[in-house]
């Protein structure tokens, strides 16, 4: 016992990869062709990351599904059949599962295991990864595919622990169904989750109360099967679809990008496009309306004023309607949310709508939850409060260098990076989809594929020149947060108190965290870097530095 205890303390491996999700699984297979040894550890007993843990009722994407999808397989895109034009969390898991069998990819995942340190070595230029069950693991490289939405925030009300019903998080779902029938059900928040959620709540519950802080857009999905037809057509063209999907901002095809500014046209001519994209279903159509949308004030008004309409005339309860309004934040500067029914879901009898930002929630009471003004009895809590977004995986993890700060310490005034990727100071060290990249103001598994294959050629290129270890400059760095700055600040997106900026987590630095100048032209400056041999990277083979 005390050998195979050893053994288990001494494993090693070329690359540790961290997370199974969509990013953890493309790095596998994409890295093994490069011949190198990788173990993945992942916290969950299953594949799909967000897509595991996310399976509450209602948990749908918001990218189309035939474009959330992976690309490098042909077969595989011809392969799949996806039910739905905006897949549920079940059709998305189904997926995961699949590519995990077809491409073999079990066997190099270790599951139930949950990593809470990563330290590295100069002396060995190694990283020993501690498990949740103390087992270490070594490894040159380490790939933190630890996810944009992966560590759930739950509220640290007072008298959580007296509450005599159940409560559950959104982003913790058990796997079991859960019976909301006849029961009084709250949901605190109104983010993307819970706007998903709600309105399969209200059909079970039989009352429901909604406490909102804050009112966020969201238009209709206008989801339904596909086509057979439409499928068999778009898949007949797939390679010109991600070819025009590389050449857009969100990495999405479909969407030619506007031409004109808001104030160039008519007051009708804008009301008749902004009707037509509420109408067609998707985020990125009604974003992609004017140029100006995301960067002039009076521009983005007059959408929002737009949507506002629409709430006023779907809401029955004018008093209702103007909560759930928003008026706080310039539409798209938030996740523009898709719905199915939430607006109409508030014309229900048995649906309540609680304004906590007048009348903040005091406390959970064994018998509820109690505001400054009344107590709501409640059976049964749901959580849809979100994420520590962007960074809060990472460093739930303890990632340091031995005889160096900590990632968090390097961190504490904001995340920094080299193109979302590499953290100066971090030799080795690789982040997929990190903050200061596209990521999650993109398709994600675009941002995953464009991220896994660019570090898969640097790799390659680090092989043939015998490089043991890859560090960006902290000139580079530096560099490259100060133009994430600019584009960001060159839009209304930091104006706005949001995930995007960590504004939903306290004591969090607010800090505009993903790179918006778009997936486009970021794929373009990292293939500028590949050309130019990766300038900011710093090399060093066995027999001494390379640059």
């Amino acid at each position: 016992m005390a050998e195979q205890t050893k053994a288990q303390s001494d494993a090693s491996f070329d690359i540790v990869i961290v997370g199974a999700g969509f990013g953890g699984l493309y790095a596998l297979h994409k890295l093994r062709k490069l011949g190198y040894r990788i173990k993945v550890l992942e916290a969950g007993s299953g594949v799909g990351g967000t897509w595991y843990w996310n399976r509450y009722p209602g948990a749908r994407c918001d990218v189309e599904s035939l474009e959330y999808s992976y690309s490098f397989s042909e077969p595989l895109q011809q392969d799949w059949e996806w039910p739905e034009r905006f897949s549920a969390q079940p059709d998305i898991l189904r997926y995961a599962n699949h590519v995990a069998d077809r491409f073999d990819l079990r066997r190099d995942i270790q599951f139930n295991t949950r990593v809470v340190s990563a330290i590295y070595a100069a002396r060995s230029n190694q990283w020993c990864i501690t498990t949740n069950s103390q087992e270490r693991i070594h490894a040159r490289f380490c790939v933190m595919a630890t996810g944009n939405l992966s560590l759930p925030k739950v509220p640290d009300f007072k008298g959580l622990s007296d509450f005599a019903g159940r409560w559950y998080h959104t982003g913790q779902w058990p796997k079991e169904k859960v019976d909301f029938k006849g029961l009084k059900v709250g949901v605190v928040g109104t983010g993307s989750s819970a706007i998903q959620i709600i309105p399969v709540l209200a059909t079970q519950a039989r009352a429901l109360t909604v406490f909102q802080r804050t009112a966020n857009f969201s238009l209709p999905s206008g989801n339904a099967p596909l086509d057979p037809t439409f499928v068999k057509q778009f898949k007949a063209r797939y390679a010109a679809h991600r070819a025009e999907a590389d050449r857009t901002p969100f990495g999405i095809a479909g969407h030619p990008p506007p031409t004109q500014f808001s104030r160039e046209v008519t007051p009708e001519e804008r009301e008749k496009a902004y009707t037509a994209r509420w109408g067609t279903g998707g985020n990125i159509a009604f974003l992609y309306a004017y140029k100006d949308l995301l960067v002039d004030k009076e521009a983005n008004e007059i959408a929002s004023e737009f949507v506002r309409r629409k709430i006023r005339e779907i809401v029955k309860d004018p008093t209702v309607a103007e909560r759930l309004a928003p008026k706080d934040h310039y539409i798209g500067t938030k996740r523009l949310c898709l719905d199915s029914g939430y607006y109409e879901t508030f014309n229900r009898d048995n649906v309540d709508l609680v304004d906590v930002k007048s009348d903040p929630i005091q406390e959970i009471t064994q018998a509820g939850i109690r505001t400054r003004t009344q107590e709501y009895p409640l059976d049964a809590i749901v959580f849809a409060t979100g994420f520590d977004a962007m960074t809060g995986a990472l460093l739930d993890i303890d990632i340091r260098v031995e005889g160096g700060p900590s990632l968090r310490e390097h961190w504490a005034a904001g995340p920094t990076t080299y193109l979302g990727i590499f953290v100066a100071g971090f030799p080795n060290l690789f982040m997929i989809t990190g903050p200061g990249s596209p990521s999650v103001k993109s398709n994600m598994i675009a941002a995953i594929e464009q991220h896994v294959n660019w570090i898969h050629n640097l790799l390659e290129h680090a092989q043939s020149r015998e490089v043991v270890k890859v560090e960006a400059s902290a000139q580079a760095e530096s560099t490259w947060v100060q133009h994430v700055n600019d584009v960001a600040n060159g839009t209304l997106y930091p104006l706005t108190n949001s995930w995007y900026t960590g504004a939903n987590i306290p004591g969090k630095p607010r800090v505009f965290m993903p790179y918006v100048a778009g997936l486009d032209k970021y794929r373009d400056h990292c293939e500028k870097l590949a050309r130019e041999a990766y300038p900011g990277l710093d090399f060093s083979s066995s027999s001494g530095s390379n640059r």
